[in-house]
């Protein structure tokens, strides 16, 4: 499989500076339809069983895999320009922490403006960023489909009084409207972004679902606390190239449990009043 060229000056400057930027056309949209029909596979397993799948609003789940679950994993995690971007910004220590995915299907509704976690001192202090979290659709973005918003700039936003240090009041939501991005990325499209970066979905008024893988990436030593290692089988770590697996948080065990799925939201769950 091509890959394209390694992270650019250009685009690191966008992320530091927007806390948000992409690669067009970072992989083939065939390797890309069959990542979706991993996803798809591996909803409906999640989806038939308890704790399987979690709620991030109506119509709206997450659900984290194993990454043998998804035959792109190794492309995906050893991107040319996802090892880049990662060594420039969180250093060449960085740990692949979590994979997984988000769908908006039909009837989804607008998410309340939020941030994945509440902001580390180093971040709001010191405009370090300490994570990344790479996002690969699956499908073509149509505006009717329910697509990512974000509100550039906003990574460095201290918001440790917000609920939970993650939940934007209501009363700064215009604030936030006036400067907010709708995404429209398209099969083989790859973005990078902070996920302290003030975000929500939008409403799907489509007919179609719109899937998103999402590869969660940390700065050694950071947010241990949140994660939990990997797992993968002793066939699969045989498959993954020296180089990535320094850089992968991971278990090997001799068979895969199904996964509870962690990092509940409770704030998604009932999306916008």
């Amino acid at each position: 499989m091509t890959t394209t060229s390694p992270a650019v000056p250009a685009e690191l400057t966008e992320l530091l500076r927007d806390g948000i930027s992409a690669l067009p056309g970072a992989f083939p949209v065939p390797w890309v339809d069959r990542m979706h029909a991993d996803v798809l596979a591996a909803f409906e397993d999640a989806r038939g069983r308890e704790s399987g799948a979690l709620s991030r609003g109506p119509n709206r789940w997450y659900v984290e895999v194993h990454p043998e679950q998804l035959s792109g994993f190794v492309e995906l995690a050893g991107h040319p320009w996802v090892r880049a971007t990662c060594e420039a910004v969180l250093g060449p220590d960085y740990r692949i922490v979590e994979i997984g995915f988000d769908i908006p299907f039909p009837g989804a509704v607008d998410q309340p403006w939020h941030r994945d976690f509440r902001s580390p001192v180093e971040t709001y202090r010191d405009r370090r960023l300490t994570s990344l979290a790479f996002n690969l659709t699956t499908v073509d973005t149509t505006p009717d489909m329910g697509p990512f918003e974000i509100v550039p700039g906003t990574q460095y936003e201290p918001g440790q009084d917000w609920d939970h240090g993650m939940f934007v009041p209501k009363g700064e939501w215009e604030r936030l409207q006036r400067s907010s991005q709708l995404r429209m990325p398209q099969r083989g499209d790859l973005s990078v972004r902070s996920a302290l970066a003030l975000h929500r979905g939008t409403a799907n008024h489509s007919s179609s679902s719109r899937p998103v893988v999402i590869l969660g990436v940390d700065a050694a030593g950071e947010h241990d606390d949140r994660r939990a290692d990997l797992h993968v089988t002793p066939a699969f770590w045989k498959t993954v190239p020296v180089s990535l697996r320094s850089h992968l948080q991971v278990r090997v065990v001799d068979e895969l449990a199904p996964l509870e799925q962690r990092h509940t939201i409770e704030g998604l769950v009932m999306g916008v009043d």
